[in-house]
């Protein structure tokens, strides 16, 4: 098998006979070595047919690799799986300013698809915390979120052709830069968010916007939840359509974030809400002033308690580092455990309260830190531990997730399922959906080789 791979991607091209120990599985997991049959790393899609072609000659399971940023043990191995990294997929093979496209292997990391487009006067929305790190592939075949969904939608709607490589070596080829497209099923969907379980997606078109010409920020401290929604409400009717971020971090969060030393509270920690408002517009000074309009009447009728607007670019990247660099979170304990939700906005309050209100009674339980998204109904919470086991993390799961079956939430919202959530994909999916769901992969990987036993067992 090794002399076979090693035909198809040249000897500089994979690691084996040990040398794959010299890689990891995860990004924030750098000191535990791989375990796998090998690495191989192609270079093209033809080279990812190929491999794909004698593994499903060969039954052999294949995890894919892109930047192992993901957060729900999609990119764990076992000693006899085979793992294929598309880092060397990583050109940028062009930026179309007419059609506003841009075309990338998947191996491109986001932060630099962004770039290039800002260089051409293009705006890629895409906006999360391991932007630096994650690659195009595995943030298409997670759906990934991040800051600006509330305005520009998951990175599904942002995608107007892929080419993916199936498990059995087939190559499906739908390199478009059109919009619109009737023309059938849309293929393009069964790959995105399916987490590499239905094939190994390998160029990406993505729709570019016109690049803002203005961003102005501001974070607010607000003394009730009714108030976020009513804040919500407020500033998206008075910014006409320039509204792109609105983040919600609670008291408790906020003060851990501004305690470190790379940090400073911009606005007093004594409020339970904070909120950070993102416009992205034309004109420079016409927005700003609009938001701090915004801001005062918001003020006036008592909506906020205190707020300040970011003055510079300084200020305005201050501001967003609070709410962007959580891992200052899992640092304030010897154990952390994620969460990344869905729930609808005006029950969240009221959901969050008495899930930290649970939390506070198990004794292994050291912080609670929620935040995130919640304008579109996405909260994360990032919990500390004294201790870890099996039975901690199931009963700390039963809380986060008690609440989403009765609200009809998400287990995800935008991290996926992999393998750390399997057992809860029934409180967001019907029986009959999952069952779909195994006849799809069924279909398409009948010997299930491809990302085996992530989001569902079959």
């Amino acid at each position: 098998m090794i002399q076979e791979l090693t035909s198809i991607v040249g000897e500089n091209n994979i690691l084996a006979h040990g040398k794959e120990k010299t890689r990891f599985s995860h990004i924030w997991k750098t000191d535990i070595p791989l375990t796998a049959l090998a690495v191989v790393f192609p270079r093209s899609t033809e080279e990812v047919s190929a491999i794909m072609q004698l593994c499903h000659k060969n039954n052999q399971e294949v995890v894919v690799h892109g930047g192992v940023t993901n957060l729900v043990g999609g990119t764990q191995t076992q000693k006899k799986q085979l793992v294929v990294s598309l880092e060397k997929m990583n050109s940028i093979e062009e930026v179309d300013e007419k059609s506003r496209t841009i075309s990338v292997q998947a191996g491109v990391i986001l932060e630099n698809a962004i770039d290039a487009a800002n260089d051409k006067n293009l705006f890629l929305p895409l906006s999360f915390g391991a932007k630096g790190s994650a690659q195009v592939g595995g943030v298409v075949s997670t759906n990934a979120g991040g800051l600006r969904v509330f305005r520009y939608g998951m990175t599904r709607q942002m995608v107007l052709g892929l080419e993916a490589v199936l498990p059995d070596g087939t190559i499906i080829s739908s390199l478009k830069k059109i919009i619109k497209d009737n023309s059938g099923y849309d293929l393009k969907q069964l790959f995105i968010g399916a987490e590499g379980t239905l094939g190994i997606i390998t160029k990406i078109i993505f729709r570019l916007q016109e690049k803002p010409q203005s961003r102005s920020s501001a974070i607010v401290g607000l003394d009730r939840y009714e108030n976020v929604i009513a804040l919500l409400k407020f500033m998206e009717k008075g910014l006409a359509g320039t509204l792109s971020g609105f983040e919600l971090m609670w008291q408790r969060t906020y003060i851990a974030m501004t305690s470190s030393p790379d940090f400073s509270p911009p606005i007093p920690t004594t409020f339970p809400y904070y909120v950070f408002i993102e416009s992205l517009g034309g004109d420079a000074a016409t927005d700003f002033s609009r938001l701090e309009d915004l801001i005062a009447q918001a003020f006036e009728n008592e909506l906020i308690g205190d707020g300040v607007l970011a003055q510079s670019e300084r200020e305005l990247q201050s501001i967003w580092k609070i709410r962007e660099d959580v891992s200052v979170l899992a640092d304030l304990a010897q154990y952390d455990q994620h969460f990344d939700i869905s729930l609808p906005i005006p029950v969240i309050g009221k959901e969050i309260d008495a899930a930290i209100e649970q939390l506070e009674q198990l004794d292994f339980v050291e912080k609670i830190f929620p935040f995130g998204h919640v304008a579109d109904g996405n909260i994360h919470f990032i919990i500390g531990k004294k201790e870890n086991s099996p039975e901690i993390i199931d009963a700390i799961n039963a809380i986060i997730y008690g609440c989403l079956e009765r609200n009809r939430g998400s287990v995800s919202a935008e991290h996926g399922i992999g393998l750390d959530k399997k057992k809860y994909l029934s409180t967001s999916r019907t029986e009959n959906e999952i069952n779909l769901m195994r006849t799809l992969k069924r279909a398409l990987d009948p010997k299930n080789i491809l990302n085996p036993g992530r989001i569902i067992s079959v």
